[in-house]
C-alpha cells in the first residue's frame, strides 16, 4: 500500500457480504477501495464459511423473491470472470407435515406465484417418486422449485477477494477497526492498529460485530447472535447424495426449521438447524457441537431421509446475526448524521445474496443510490427502532427467540 492512508472506499469487514462489496466496488474504483478484516481472510470465527450454502429463487417474502432472479446473475458475472464454477444448481424441496406447518407451504407459493416464479405443488408420495430419498407419504405437503442449489462458500469468498485485488484494491487483514469519527471536509476517519485511514464512504459487513464498529458512531442495530450449527454424514449411499440427484431441502416444523444439502467438496450429505442455537456474543461463543440438536439432526433424518445417514464426519458451528425481524438492513446511517457510512446486516440467511448485495452496496457507495429494490430493508423500520418488538427469527413460521435467550442478550 505504500505508505497510503487516502482511499475513497473502505469496506470493514470481508466475510461474504465484504468481499462480494470489495468486487463490485473495485469493478469501478480499483486502486481506491481498501477492505479492513480483523481476523485472517477466510476465518471460521463468523458466518461466511464452510463447503456450501443453499442458493433458491423460493422464498416466503415479497422483498425476497423480487431479488432472488438477481442474485443468479450476480454469481454468473463473478464466474464468468473467475473462470470458475461457484454455484451448482440441485432444483429444491420446502416440505413439512400437513398438521403441522402447511401454511408456510403456501407462503412459499405465494410469493413466488406473485412474481411469475414456476414451481410444483406435489403431495409426499408425488416427491418421493420424483426424489426416492424422501421416503415420505401423503401426510406431507411439499414444493419443488427448479432453480435451487448450492455456492460453493469458501471458494466464493476467496474468488471475490483476489479479482477485488487484481482490479487494484487492498486489504488488510488482522486489522479491525477501533473508532470511527468524521472530519470538518465530511471525511470519515477509521481508527486501527496499522494506522488512521480516511475515506469517502464507508461501508460496514461486520456480521456479529457489526456495533463494535459502529458504536463508536452512535448507530446501534439491535441483533441477536446465535452460536448455529451443521452437520456432515458420511452416508453409504453416496451415489445418491450427488449433486446431480439430490436437492437442497428445507423442513419446516413447529420447532425447528431443518436444512440439507448434497455432497460437496470433502463432505458428506450435510444438515442444519435455521436459527436453531442459543443466544450468545462473539466474546461468549465457543466452538463446541450441541449434542441435541445433534441428535434432533439424526432424528428427522430417519423419519425422512434415513438413506443420507452415516457416521458423523463432524459438525461446524458458525454464527447468525440477526435482526428482531429476521429481514436483512440494507441502509445508509444518514438518520443519525452519517449519510456516508453504509450497513448492511444480513440476519443469517444472506449468503445466497452476498454478490448481489455487494452490488448494491457498491452502487449506494459510488452513485448514491442503487436500482434494486432495497425499501423495506430500512434502518429506521419499527423492527429496529421499536425496543419493544416480539422478535421472529424463524423466518416465515412465526417461531421465536430461543428460550436460551435472556433480556439481555440483545446486542
Amino acid at each position: 500500500m505504500d505508505g497510503r492512508r487516502y482511499f475513497e472506499y473502505i469496506v470493514v469487514g470481508c466475510g461474504g457480504v465484504g468481499s462480494g462489496t470489495l468486487y463490485w466496488l473495485s469493478k469501478k474504483a480499483g486502486i481506491d477501495v481498501l477492505g479492513l478484516e480483523q481476523f485472517e481472510l477466510g476465518h471460521h470465527n463468523g458466518g461466511s464459511q464452510d463447503h456450501s450454502r443453499i442458493i433458491r429463487l423460493a422464498y416466503h417474502d415479497n422483498r425476497y423473491t423480487k431479488l432472488t432472479p438477481d442474485t443468479y446473475k450476480a454469481w454468473e458475472a463473478v464466474e464468468k470472470e473467475a473462470g470458475l464454477q461457484l454455484v451448482y444448481n440441485t432444483g429444491g424441496v420446502q416440505f413439512t407435515r400437513k398438521d403441522e406447518m402447511s401454511h408456510v407451504i403456501d407462503a412459499y407459493a405465494k410469493a413466488m406465484a406473485e412474481n411469475n416464479i414456476s414451481f410444483e405443488r406435489l403431495k409426499g408420495s408425488q416427491l418421493r417418486a420424483k426424489f426416492p430419498q424422501f421416503e415420505i407419504d401423503d401426510t406431507y405437503d411439499t414444493i419443488y422449485q427448479p432453480i435451487a442449489g448450492l455456492v460453493d462458500a469458501a471458494l466464493a469468498n476467496s474468488v471475490h477477494v483476489q479479482l477485488a485485488r487484481a482490479n487494484g484494491a487492498s486489504i488488510l487483514e488482522h486489522c479491525p477497526v477501533q473508532k470511527i469519527e468524521k472530519l470538518p471536509n465530511g471525511r470519515v476517519l477509521v481508527h486501527t492498529p496499522k494506522g488512521v485511514f480516511q475515506c469517502r464512504r464507508l461501508i460496514v459487513t461486520a456480521g456479529a460485530w457489526i456495533n463494535h464498529v459502529l458504536g463508536s458512531i452512535g448507530v446501534h442495530i439491535p441483533v441477536y447472535v446465535t452460536q448455529e450449527q451443521v452437520t456432515y454424514f458420511a452416508t453409504p449411499n453416496v451415489k445418491d447424495f450427488t449433486k446431480a440427484k439430490y436437492p437442497i431441502w428445507i423442513y419446516h416444523s413447529p420447532k425447528y426449521d431443518f436444512y440439507g444439502m448434497p455432497m460437496h467438496g470433502n463432505s458428506g450429505s450435510k444438515i442444519g438447524i435455521d436459527a436453531g442455537g442459543p443466544v450468545v456474543s462473539v466474546d461468549t461463543r465457543n466452538y463446541e457441537p450441541d449434542k441435541t440438536r445433534e441428535q434432533a439432526c439424526i432424528k428427522h433424518l430417519e423419519r425422512t431421509i434415513p438413506r443420507s445417514l452415516g457416521p458423523i464426519m463432524y459438525t461446524k458451528t458458525c454464527l447468525y446475526t440477526m435482526t428482531p425481524d429476521r429481514h436483512f438492513v440494507v441502509d445508509d446511517c444518514s438518520k443519525n448524521g452519517w449519510d456516508n457510512v453504509i450497513v448492511c446486516c444480513g440476519a443469517g440467511h444472506a449468503f445466497k445474496f452476498a454478490s448481489l448485495i455487494g452490488k448494491i452496496l457498491s452502487e449506494m457507495a459510488i452513485d448514491g443510490k442503487t436500482k434494486y429494490d432495497i425499501s423495506k430493508f430500512n434502518i429506521d423500520r419499527e423492527a429496529i427502532t421499536n425496543p419493544d418488538w416480539t422478535p421472529t427469527l424463524y423466518m416465515g413460521t412465526g417461531g421465536k427467540v430461543p428460550t436460551k435467550q435472556s433480556s439481555t442478550s440483545k446486542l
